[in-house]
């Protein structure tokens, strides 16, 4: 993806006529990168249409692009707070539990016998979570000590809590009769200005039961494309690695990046390996659409006889969903999937994030800023106090 360094450049000039105040401001600033000229979605319409798409009135995105020149370079991760209009009525512990959606295929991989289809099903059940990810709406930040908990799905306990306040850091278990899946999530962000890279941090672990191996699971970075200005839309471009850590056989698959027009994106391909990292299996597919897999020779190529097989296929989503939510991020976000002696601190009762569900952005608003100072003033005697009794029990 093309990139235009200082600010001046070809997107400025094919926006003057709609943000030549804009180009003034930006133009003074030094080392800016990150607006990219681009349609995702591949179709034909010019850079300027194009850019001028989005949620943001024109004054909104004036006024919080001014406040926003500050953090250009910077780890925004907790220190910026952002507009209700932009956030989905779910938070961030919430978005976790979506992975549960396909842990059908956890079933059969703890089931297979064939130690390289146990990873192309893993490999495609992570994958899966990428069609959630790329929903546009910012999720609720949980603030130290919230939690969220998931039952009624395929016999699986989900429940995940924010163990740290500064920097942000969340923490969750699921467990069935199949797997027990752990994750420490952290990340590391650095705001360009129209779009922010995020790196994540944390530790992902995933044990089949049948036979008790252990994977382990390095995902790609994430970059958030026209967070002010234009449609803002979701790339993942690098490389996925899950590595078997009891056999040493792995599988590394490689997110194209979304280049000019839409070029690429979503296009996911790569091999798993033995543990003499010989390819054995390749894969290939779409993030937001289907993964399938083919045997291959030592050269990567598909052996002969056999075929290119389907492995995943995202469920279908409800037509013109206000927040683009698929049918199973609704259960996630209702009380049917809730345990019947639910916590006061689980993200279903979070006050402004149920007056967003109800349409009250005002409410939402108002409630969320509370929320905030509240968390700020109390959040390092609350992080103290849990870090001593952590240290108690060790």
């Amino acid at each position: 993806m093309a990139q235009n360094q200082g600010g001046g450049g070809g997107f400025f000039s094919s926006l003057a006529s709609s943000f030549s105040n804009f180009k003034n401001q930006v133009n003074g600033l030094l080392g800016y990168e990150g607006l990219e000229v681009i349609n995702p979605e591949g179709g034909t319409e010019d850079a300027e249409t194009e850019a001028q798409r989005g949620r943001w009135k024109q004054e909104d995105r004036d006024s919080y692009w001014k406040m926003m020149q500050k953090y250009v370079g910077a780890d925004i991760t907790s220190m910026v707070t952002l507009p209700v209009l932009i956030f989905e009525p779910m938070t961030m512990l919430q978005k976790m539990a979506e992975l549960m959606e396909y842990s059908h295929l956890l079933e059969l991989a703890d089931e297979c016998e064939d130690p390289y289809m146990r990873l192309v099903y893993t490999a495609s059940w992570f994958i899966s979570v990428y069609y959630a990810l790329q929903r546009t709406w910012k999720p609720f930040n949980p603030i130290l000590g919230e939690t969220y908990e998931m039952v009624n799905h395929c016999g699986i306990t989900f429940i995940a809590e924010q163990v740290s306040h500064h920097p942000p850091m969340s923490a969750a278990h699921a467990e069935n009769e199949h797997f027990v899946y752990d994750i420490t999530s952290k990340v590391k962000t650095k705001f360009l200005g129209n779009s922010l890279d995020v790196y994540p941090l944390g530790r992902t672990r995933l044990k089949l039961k049948k036979d008790g191996v252990i994977l382990e699971l390095v995902p790609p970075p994430t970059k958030v494309n026209n967070l002010i200005f234009g449609r803002t839309w979701v790339d993942s471009p690098g490389e996925m690695v899950l590595t078997n850590l009891t056999t040493g056989d792995k599988v590394v698959l490689y997110f194209q990046p979304c280049g000019w027009f839409g070029a690429g994106r979503y296009e996911v391909d790569g091999y798993v390996y033995n543990a003499s990292e010989e390819p054995k299996i390749l894969m290939t597919g779409k993030w937001n659409k289907s993964m399938s897999y083919q045997p291959c020779d030592l050269e990567g190529e598909p052996l002969p006889g056999t075929e290119l097989k389907e492995v995943w296929r995202v469920a279908e989503a409800p037509a013109n969903d206000k927040f683009q939510y698929t049918h199973f991020a609704h259960k996630v976000n209702s009380f049917d999937t809730a345990p019947k002696k639910l916590l006061a601190s689980d993200s279903r009762l979070r006050p402004d994030r149920y007056a967003l569900e109800k349409g009250d952005l005002s409410k939402a608003g108002s409630e969320k800023i509370w929320r905030r100072n509240k968390e700020l003033r109390r959040g390092p005697e609350r992080q103290k106090v849990r870090n001593s009794v952590r240290d108690g029990l060790k």
